[in-house]
């Protein structure tokens, strides 16, 4: 008895040493690695296509039927600005004669005030596509504007425009599209009207009536400020950027800069604000 119950012990120490030689990986290999978790993406639904007859300009196409198009989430210099030239012939380059799709959050085509077709633009063809707001972004002949849509969308093109920016491509190696700091209001002045990125530590937020104060100094009528709507300020929260936690917090904001008082920027979605500390 005293036999049987050493071969049964016997056994099982066999069969427990062949399943961890079967688990174990083989010599000199490695385990396999864990298979990376896709992050959010940049998802758009194709709402027209065509070809590509002709630029107007760094942001505006003519289709083959004649529709005009408008890239979507991009500000581009004009062609009598310092780039806009430059960014004219690099979306020639990119699209003239190539069929391209129009893609938006929505499933319907969107225009602007114009007629002309407005969403982001992909060059298809050749089991490719190509991203044509992220290249242009990329290499320095466009900034990222102020409405873009989809979060993911934002995140992926200001990602691209943080590398333009330190390697000083197109526009970043010109002073005229240097980001103005938010401490010297009169910098911040000079560009009212047009399309600017401002980067500075709020100094305090404040709430009057159905308005948020993002505050830069102490002096609203002379310094510079961010205003956001209090309707919107849930989608501020939701991304990240609750408005009164902003206080003490390095921030990087891009808009058109209005006068009223101080240069102030309102700050309609979230992709306006970028915490420049983490970037």
């Amino acid at each position: 008895m005293a036999q049987g119950l050493y071969l049964g012990m016997l056994a099982v120490a066999l069969s427990a040493a062949a399943a961890a030689q079967a688990q174990a990986p083989a010599a000199g290999k490695k385990p396999a690695a864990a298979k990376p978790v896709a992050g959010a993406e940049c998802k758009l639904t194709t709402v027209a296509a065509g070809a590509v007859s002709s630029v107007v300009d760094g942001r505006t196409l003519v289709l083959d039927d004649g529709r005009e198009v408008r890239l979507a989430a991009i500000e581009v210099a004009a062609e009598n600005e310092p780039g806009g030239a430059a960014a004219k012939t690099a979306l020639e380059a990119l699209t003239a004669g190539r069929r391209i799709e129009l893609r938006a959050a929505a499933d319907k085509p969107e225009t602007d005030r114009y007629g002309r077709l407005f969403g982001h633009v992909y060059v298809t063809g050749d089991n490719a596509e190509r991203w044509a707001e992220a290249e242009l972004i990329a290499s320095g002949h466009a900034r990222v504007a102020a409405r873009v849509g989809e979060r993911a969308c934002a995140t992926m093109l200001l990602t691209r425009e943080r590398a333009a920016r330190a390697a000083n491509l197109g526009l970043w190696a010109d002073p005229y599209y240097v980001i103005r700091p938010a401490d010297d209001a009169a910098a911040v002045a000079a560009e009212r009207g047009r399309f600017a990125i401002v980067e500075g530590k709020v100094l305090s937020v404040r709430e009057s009536g159905a308005t948020i104060y993002v505050n830069f100094g102490r002096r609203w009528t002379q310094d510079f400020t961010v205003t956001i709507a209090k309707r919107n300020e849930s989608a501020f929260t939701s991304a990240g950027l609750e408005p009164k936690r902003l206080q003490g917090r390095r921030v990087r904001v891009r808009g058109y800069v209005e006068q009223r008082g101080g240069p102030w920027v309102e700050a309609t979605r979230p992709e306006q604000i970028e915490l420049a500390e983490r970037n």
